[in-house]
């Protein structure tokens, strides 16, 4: 007797649901272990994640009499989109102001990073008649290091709000394109 006999049949669309929960996973989890900077590994990631999921997946299509089921699967599958795009654009949008316009924020974040060169040059104060260069050195990083931390925890705060944008054209796309004839 074959042993490929005795497996039990993997229900319909049990390996796309798994894809779609892999993908949220592997992205809740890229979020939670992301500490200080978004780094534009961070893109790679995303980016890897989307790939994945749309290679493997295919996105629900409406089946006779399953609209409940059809609208869970399509949000779950626009939703780990979404995260998946959100992940892929965090470095971008703490970056470039025209992808994510905050002029208030930047202009504040600004502020602390001369802040930071101000604390930078007190801290070193003894050092400076010894080495310019290093003092300069010193402040230019703190002040870097200030201003990317404040862009940082603020993208993360906007984030949900393009990952829902990302999720709703998704679905809008997906429910578009499953309608037509």
């Amino acid at each position: 007797m074959d042993d490929r006999t005795h497996h039990p049949a993997q229900a319909p669309g049990a390996g796309a649901r798994a894809g779609v929960l892999g993908a949220a996973l592997a992205g809740v989890l890229a979020f939670a272990l992301a500490s200080g900077s978004w780094q534009w590994f961070s893109t790679y990631i995303g980016a890897t994640l989307l790939a994945i999921l749309l290679s493997s997946t295919r996105p629900p299509t409406r089946a006779a009499g399953t609209a409940a089921g059809h609208a869970r699967g399509l949000a779950a599958y626009a939703l780990v989109v979404g995260l998946c795009v959100a992940l892929a654009l965090a470095p971008a949008m703490q970056r470039w102001s025209w992808l994510f316009p905050m002029p208030g924020t930047r202009r504040a974040c600004t502020h602390l990073g001369d802040y930071a060169r101000l604390r930078a040059q007190a801290g070193l104060a003894d050092l400076a008649g010894h080495d310019g260069a290093a003092l300069a050195a010193a402040q230019d990083d703190q002040a870097r290091r200030a201003v990317a931390e404040c862009l940082s925890a603020t993208t993360t705060l906007w984030l949900p709000v393009y990952a829902l944008g990302a999720a709703l054209l998704t679905a809008l796309a997906v429910h578009l394109l499953d309608r037509r004839p």
